[in-house]
């Protein structure tokens, strides 16, 4: 299912939210805020519209650090044969990146960028004492290398997702995160399993997909 409609299904989470609640400017941003990263979260372990800046940023990357290495392979080449010299270290360096550049995939380096903001999303939460921050930035970090639809599309993930948005509202004391967090989390999950797809809810308890057909 695509991104658009995971995060409109958030935004009516997060709207039903403000109408049930008691009704502030503060409070209704962060139900839709909350209900809406939420609802998006589950797809951090593949492309998805939280992430799609980033697969911009990493081709950008793999292409610089590739014509990087091709640099420097033609300075090499050039040094051998104009001054039939080879520096050990230069050559190890030259060949080191421009092998980076050809083998690693854009995924890889969109994954390690994702990883790179929970790592910082972690540190500033152990820094400032703040446990679902620590837990947020874990999530994060993690997710991007998992297999698609894997454990982010689990009751597991949903039950960590759960412990995070407690943890949010006992920081911010807006009654009401804790359930947005965890019914923007679950909107992902019911929808990707009416999809053909479906969803492995148990995994890796109960390996087969689980799918709703209407």
């Amino acid at each position: 299912m695509k991104g658009t409609t995971h995060l409109a299904i958030g935004g009516a989470v997060g709207v039903a939210a403000s109408l049930y609640y008691p009704i502030s400017f503060n409070s209704t941003i962060m139900y839709l805020s909350v209900a809406g990263f939420s609802a998006l979260s589950a797809d951090l372990d593949g492309p998805s519209l939280l992430s799609g800046k980033l697969s911009k940023v990493s081709k950008l990357l793999r292409n610089l650090v590739l014509w990087v290495g091709v640099g420097l392979i033609i300075t090499l080449a050039y040094m051998y044969f104009m001054q039939n010299k080879l520096y050990p270290i230069f050559t190890t360096s030259a060949v080191t990146v421009f092998l980076l550049g050809f083998v690693t995939k854009e995924g890889t380096i969109r994954n390690a960028l994702v990883s790179l903001i929970g790592l910082a999303l972690l540190y500033f939460g152990w820094d400032s004492q703040q446990n679902w921050l620590m837990g947020f930035g874990l999530f994060i970090a993690w997710a991007p290398w998992l297999k698609h639809r894997g454990m982010t599309h689990t009751v597991w993930a949903l039950l960590l997702w759960g412990a995070i948005g407690w943890g949010l509202e006992q920081q911010l004391q807006i009654v009401g995160i804790t359930f947005v967090a965890v019914a923007g989390y679950a909107s992902h999950l019911l929808a990707d399993t009416l999809t053909p797809n479906g969803v492995k809810w148990l995994y890796p308890l109960y390996k087969k997909s689980i799918k709703l057909r209407i």
